[in-house]
């Protein structure tokens, strides 16, 4: 396995790191994770456990460190803006890194889910094209995937309107269940009803929204968890009650879905 790290712009801290397959001439389709955070920082280790899970799978593995509160001001939508460049880069460099262009997925948790569902929504547009610097062609997601997102101020997270002011001057503008649209990516979405930091609602109105814009969605709810729970098995375990086998499934949910939307 070769690790790299791409830099995304001169101005900016964030950067993509990625966990290459080698050693024949096969070519993967990619996924990339973004991970949580609370838009402060990002759970380094985690996100390359995530990255890591899915290599095992037969992906080109990366994960995106994505501008934070401070970094921004406002923040949104750099992160956004960032995950585009992302994708057009990993699109740039398919043949060397082994990458099938057309099978890039995108998974996002928590506030990184956020970034995903907006990204989804919104990577046709022509303003954030602008911004990153791209084309839609060079944009365009294969599927995503949510993990317990945060999909709206309005549902729930963040209760503090300080800090939801350091996200954005528009709230209505990142509200990702309004964005969704026919141009929507197939959105596979799991999170647990009992998730007590960002509500189930995230993922049940974005779902919602999905499916009434006949976009292919996959939604699983499962009935116990706290946040942030990754993987949900040992590898990720960060508290006792973390390491839950049965949402640890959402793994092989996902990559079944994946492989039936190739099928």
């Amino acid at each position: 396995m070769k690790i790299i790290t791409q830099s995304l712009a001169p101005d900016s801290a964030a950067y993509l790191q990625g966990y290459l397959r080698q050693g024949d001439d096969t070519t993967y389709p990619a996924m990339i994770i973004v991970p949580g955070g609370s838009y402060t920082h990002i759970p380094e280790q985690q996100a390359e456990d995530l990255a890591l899970a899915w290599s095992a799978r037969g992906y080109q593995a990366f994960f995106l460190r994505y501008s934070f509160v401070g970094e921004k001001t406002p923040l949104l939508p750099a992160p956004v803006v960032e995950l585009a460049q992302s994708v057009a880069a990993i699109r740039q460099h398919a043949a060397n890194w082994q990458v099938d262009p057309a099978k890039i997925t995108v998974a996002g948790f928590s506030v990184g889910g956020h970034i995903v569902a907006l990204f989804n929504d919104l990577w046709h547009d022509a303003h954030l094209n602008q911004l990153a610097g791209t084309t839609p062609e060079q944009v365009q997601p294969y599927a995503i995937i949510l993990g317990y997102p945060v999909i709206s101020p309005q549902l729930g997270f963040p209760t503090d309107q300080a800090v939801l002011q350091k996200w954005t001057d528009d709230p209505k503008t990142i509200a990702a269940d309004q964005l969704v649209n026919a141009h929507n990516a197939p959105s596979f979405i799991w999170a647990t009803a009992a998730d007590p930091l960002v509500p189930v609602q995230n993922a049940l109105s974005y779902a919602q929204a999905s499916l009434a814009h006949h976009v292919d969605t996959d939604l699983h709810i499962f009935h116990h968890g706290p946040h942030g729970l990754a993987l949900a098995n040992h590898i990720t375990a960060w508290k006792p009650g973390t390491d839950l086998p049965h949402v640890a499934h959402w793994v092989d949910l996902a990559d079944e879905w994946l492989n039936e939307l190739t099928d």
